[in-house]
């Protein structure tokens, strides 16, 4: 009897995991980069989903960049006039994902509410993940040697 009660436990984890993984790949918000006059004439594409954020560029030779939500630390939007005017905006995206760094979703459609749904899923995939905003700090290696304290040189 113990036996079918940890398989049903070890079914309902593998349940919750599956639909977890399902969760993660469903795109929540797609857009293509505009010309600076607010056509889709770009190969382009942005899309995120619970926890990822992705960038799709090119049409014969593609490249696909990801990042992880939790990994973002800043987000900034800029509107010059003409984006105004057409209705797009840019994202400054500054992340510690150590391939995607800095990075702009350019002249995108609707700007100021992508801007803060992508920043209310970075809190939420935070606390999710239990991250810490000192976790999210440089790595060693930005730092320099007058960073840390030399206490075996002290009295």
């Amino acid at each position: 009897m113990a036996d079918t009660i940890n398989t049903e436990k070890e079914n309902g984890q593998g349940n919750e995991q599956e639909n977890e993984r399902q969760d993660s790949k469903k795109i929540l918000w797609r857009a293509r980069k505009r010309l600076w006059c607010g056509l889709p004439f770009t190969f382009t594409v942005y899309s995120m989903s619970r926890d990822r954020l992705f960038i799709k560029r090119g049409v014969l030779s593609i490249q696909e960049d990801e990042v992880r939500l939790y990994r973002i630390r800043d987000i900034s939007l800029r509107r010059t006039f003409l984006q105004r005017l057409f209705g797009l905006g840019t994202l400054n995206v500054c992340s510690t994902d150590s391939n995607l760094r800095d990075f702009k979703i350019i002249n995108i459609p609707r700007s100021k509410e992508v801007k803060e749904q992508l920043s209310e899923m970075v809190e939420a995939e935070r606390q999710r993940k239990r991250v810490s905003a000192r976790e999210l700090m440089g790595s060693h290696e930005e730092m320099n040697e007058e960073d840390f304290d030399d206490f075996d040189n002290q009295a």
